[in-house]
């Protein structure tokens, strides 16, 4: 797909999305969009200040108690409304940009005084998402420049991932010396090093992507002064930058982080511009400027404006002295991929780009990334969760096709496949491995027998719910509540058979995961009632599919929810998807569902029959 239909398809996705966007505003009531993790509704306003970049910040928290996962994250853009009493909203007529974000907290950066006023003014105050126009105005613009260039390393790279030229690799860099790396590992990490252009670091589930996308940039940074590393979500991003800093890299991480504790946070630009020690003139100059400007202008005289100005140049030498200073003391510059199109970021340049979890951004996404770098370093699986697209009309189109995945069909002799798994025992990787790599995965000997029993046990076992589903109007898709309350007793019974004190001595965790979030909802009620479960609460985390991406845990349980007698399985469909879902246990993963509905597709016929044949194996003892 060239750059114009990806522009033409990236337009129908942002028409769509903002169309969408007003429909649910207009037609959907507050509380379905506080289930669905979009609003808060009531919250309290706190205490407006500037921040260390000179933004005024104003923290809003949510006062109700609830379990209910949010969506707010640093960059995304906010609206705010009160509510009438009567169950009518009044929107506010300004947004405001998340700077921060944690479970019952936020902190949103706002224009000017006025708005933080209102904001503390209003009573029965909510906020919810905003249509998020700048990352679409980001890939807009990303993808202009591209298909514009004439020449330079952009209009390359252009070429070289749609064009008819090819991948380069260095003949003359021995591969590093990495004992500690499995030999796939350690032949991405070379490949890594010997790449002029691109490279794929292709990682299955529980393959070591992160661990070897550590050791590439360490030993990328043996050579060159810097470098980029970027992902699609702040998660992401926290996630290896966290790692980066375990090794003793000097990261500086450009927006803030979700995964909040003090080693990210001390990361952070914001943080660290605070603790530069020119900062104290600093704020103290920016204090009294906002002090003279709160001078009424009939006060105001000549000497007024040139002190000001005075001031003003002075305040950009030091904030100007003090980014050079942040940018020189590290070696990784760590962002999202909209995130590198930050003001502190402009006119940078990186030899190496590294794009983690490559697979779930678009390529317009990329791109934003790409206009800084070189060379780029892709990793991720294109055969687990594609990016979001809402259009079925972009989604038909091939939106959602990524740039790893095309390049990795295009460039073959790019792409490393981490072949050695740490997470699952054998059985329970192989249909995973089968299916979607070419059964080339192959278990660690550590955890190839691994199991919470000492007695035989079935690591993968499917369990007939056989009832019916039903579509939740007004809410967000289908439930099966007798599959949910199955679901809950399966797991009674399996934590009875291990033990419920053995459980918590050894800290077995345990996932809950169904496609669709009614159901996660009525499991998390249905858990709360469980009083047999009530020791291992903390251990159990219940969600979606789409959560549970990049996570593992000891149990896995998976409720698919369909049930009917068209053989209508939705988007179960989208068969990586289910990959992530079968993929996150270490020791047992245990499917319900109706095979009846589910078999008529050949994916879950063959899992099914996988089950069956393992469970079989395990009662004679073969397993």
């Amino acid at each position: 797909m060239n750059l114009s239909e990806q522009l033409r398809l990236l337009r129908i996705e942002y028409e769509h999305e903002k169309t969408a966007f007003r429909q649910e505003t207009e037609l959907f009531g507050i509380g379905r969009k506080v289930r669905r993790g979009e609003c808060w509704y009531p919250v309290a306003v706190g205490r407006q200040r500037y921040n260390a970049l000179n933004r005024l910040v104003v923290p809003l928290s949510r006062t109700d108690e609830t379990d209910i996962d949010h969506v707010f994250e640093h960059g995304r853009r906010v609206a705010f409304f009160s509510e009438d009493g009567v169950g009518r909203l009044h929107y506010l007529s300004f947004t405001a940009l998340v700077s921060y974000a944690s479970e019952d907290t936020m902190v949103v950066e706002l224009d000017n005084e006025e708005q933080a006023a209102r904001l503390a003014q209003t009573e029965r105050l909510g906020v919810q998402l905003s249509f998020d126009e700048t990352t679409y105005r980001l890939m807009f613009d990303a993808l202009n420049r591209v298909a514009s260039a004439k020449d330079g390393r952009l209009a390359e790279l252009r070429d070289l991932f749609h064009g008819k030229a090819r991948p380069a690799f260095s003949t003359s860099i021995p591969a590093p010396s990495l004992p500690w790396l499995n030999s796939s590992q350690q032949e991405a990490v070379g490949h890594v090093l010997r790449a002029r252009d691109l490279m794929i670091v292709h990682g299955p589930p529980g393959t070591g992507k992160t661990t070897t996308m550590v050791e590439a940039v360490c030993e990328v940074l043996r050579r060159e002064p810097q470098v980029m590393v970027c992902a699609q979500s702040n998660t992401a991003v926290d996630w290896i930058s966290e790692q980066l800093s375990d090794r003793g890299v000097g990261v500086l991480r450009v927006g803030n982080p979700t995964r909040v504790n003090d080693k990210m946070l001390a990361n952070t630009y914001e943080r660290r511009f605070e603790a530069h020690p020119d900062y104290p003139q600093l704020w103290a100059i920016r204090r009294t400027i906002r002090t003279l400007q709160s001078t009424p202008r009939r006060q105001r005289t000549e000497s007024y404006h040139q002190k000001i100005s005075r001031l003003r140049e002075r305040a950009d030498e030091l904030e100007v002295r003090i980014r050079q200073s942040l940018f020189d003391s590290c070696r990784v510059i760590a962002c999202t991929l909209a995130g590198s199109a930050s003001a502190v970021l402009m006119g940078q340049k990186y030899h190496t780009l590294f794009i983690d979890e490559a697979a779930q951004a678009l390529e317009a996404a990329c791109w934003i990334a790409l206009q800084k770098c070189h060379r780029v370093i892709l990793a991720g699986d294109h055969q687990q969760l594609p990016p979001t697209v809402k259009s079925p009309e972009a989604m038909r189109g091939g939106l959602a096709r990524t740039l790893m995945e095309t390049q990795a069909e295009r460039h073959p002799e790019a792409v490393k496949l981490l072949t050695v798994q740490y997470r699952m025992n054998e059985e329970l990787m192989r249909f995973s491995s089968d299916w979607f790599y070419g059964g080339r995965l192959v278990a660690a000997p550590e955890v190839r027998h691994r199991s919470l029993l000492d007695t035989l046990d079935t690591p993968l076992l499917w369990i007939e719910s056989g009832s019916a589903e039903e579509f939740v109007a007004g809410s967000y898709g289908r439930i099966n509540k007798a599959e949910a309350e199955l679901t809950i007793r399966t797991l009674c019974d399996y934590a009875a058979r291990i033990g419920i004190r053995r459980l918590v001595e050894e800290r077995v965790d345990i996932g809950v995961i169904s496609p669709y979030r009614a159901q996660v909802h009525y499991l998390r009620h249905l858990l709360k009632q469980e009083r047999a479960l009530r020791p291992l609460r903390a251990a159990i985390t219940i969600n979606t599919i789409d959560a549970f991406q990049g996570q593992e845990r000891d149990v896995i349980i998976v409720s698919l929810v369909r049930a009917n007698e068209r053989g209508e399985i939705g988007f179960l469909g989208d068969l990586r998807r289910m990959n992530v879902a079968i993929t996150r246990a270490r020791t047992k993963l245990i499917i319900l569902g109706d095979s009846p509905t589910l078999c008529r597709h050949r994916f879950y016929r063959e899992l099914f029959s996988r089950c069956k044949h393992v469970e079989e194996l395990a009662g004679s003892g073969q397993g």
